[in-house]
């Protein structure tokens, strides 16, 4: 399985450059999307860190606190070669204060503690905000126009390639080499490599039906039967009907079109869309029913990503780029529809 046939939106980029020279070149912020009470058995960590993975931090945390590492929670994974301020959840009933300051793990720093009444679960997170410094572009021609279209309409809510870790970045093959074995009928014993192969099984097909709405002319233009996810939400609506209300509110961006997440079960599509659906599922059998034997369930996801409070600056050769995503959408999706990337990319 590939992962460089993905249709763009704007059309291949003409121009490259480099992404993630140093960590402080992709700045991560979390928003939580509320604020902590300042009581409760749970304490909240923002904690600052530089390259380190997310689950690495989680696991120093546990040891600083005496408590076993499933007392330690965090809203999202991050990735390791990047600058992130984020939020991590420690189980500590009782009226107990660590000391942070001695907190000693190079490259991190805890910004904040403050106590809550509920446990922080992973994708309870409202947005992410970053701040990416692309350098030494090969030319600039037509980039300011791309982001503009980008700032306006989005691009396809594609998963990044690091969720898939493929041999371009990875000599092992990463998460998706894992995935094809699995589908030949290899057996992984290691848990959270297992966990990793199936979300990159299950997010290079949602990718390939992005990709085919794309390329067969159904990205801006719904088909009837089509699920509609609201914008700022995880609800979602089909509509029989494509009337001219719901092209003016995909045109504005308060819905967005979506596509399955595959697992077992009906899909949530009716009519024209649920037959386009059907058949595009055809075409990766092994896949659907791999998905469908691991237990998952059909779920849903926008096929359109809308950048919020977009900002850039061309610098010299440099562009400096200011965006906020919703949780569990890629800024290198975004990066994708400007350049093409010469990256060091990491995975958790």
């Amino acid at each position: 399985m590939k992962t460089d046939q993905w249709q763009y939106l704007l059309g291949k980029p003409i121009h490259s450059g480099e992404v993630k020279r140093t960590e402080q070149d992709f700045v991560v912020r979390e928003v939580l999307g509320y604020e902590p009470i300042g009581e409760g058995e749970h304490i909240y960590l923002w904690l600052r860190k530089k390259g380190l993975n997310t689950a690495y931090v989680a696991e120093h945390l546990a040891k600083f606190c005496g408590l076993p590492l499933r007392a330690v929670s965090y809203a999202g994974r991050k990735d390791k070669h990047a600058v992130t301020e984020q939020w991590f959840g420690i189980h500590k009933p009782g009226k107990f204060e660590y000391d942070w300051q001695q907190f000693e793990l190079s490259g991190t720093e805890v910004l904040k503690a403050v106590r809550h009444n509920k446990k922080l679960r992973t994708g309870v997170l409202k947005s992410n905000q970053f701040e990416l410094v692309l350098r030494d572009l090969s030319g600039s021609d037509g980039i300011e126009e791309r982001l503009v279209h980008i700032k306006q309409s989005g691009v396809p809510n594609y998963f990044g390639q690091q969720r898939f870790g493929d041999s371009q970045y990875h000599s092992s093959g990463g998460n998706l080499a894992l995935a094809e074995k699995m589908l030949a009928g290899e057996s992984i014993r290691n848990r959270n490599k297992r966990s990793m192969a199936i979300s990159a099984l299950r997010s290079w097909l949602f990718n390939e039906f992005v990709s085919a709405r794309i390329e067969d002319g159904h990205f801006g233009a719904p088909i009837e039967g089509d699920v509609f996810s609201l914008q700022g939400s995880n609800s979602f609506f089909v509509s029989e009907e494509i009337d001219e209300t719901l092209k003016d509110r995909l045109t504005k961006g308060d819905v967005f079109v979506s596509a399955p997440l595959w697992g077992g079960g009906e899909l949530a599509s009716s009519g024209a869309a649920n037959t386009y659906e059907q058949e595009l599922a055809s075409r990766y059998k092994a896949q659907c029913q791999m998905l469908e034997q691991l237990g998952l369930k059909q779920e849903r996801r926008s096929v359109h990503l809308r950048p919020q409070n977009m900002t850039w600056e061309l610098e010299q050769s440099n562009l400096v780029l200011r965006f906020e995503l919703p949780s569990g959408c890629f800024a290198t999706s975004v990066v994708r529809e400007i350049i093409n990337t010469r990256s060091v990319e990491s995975e958790e």
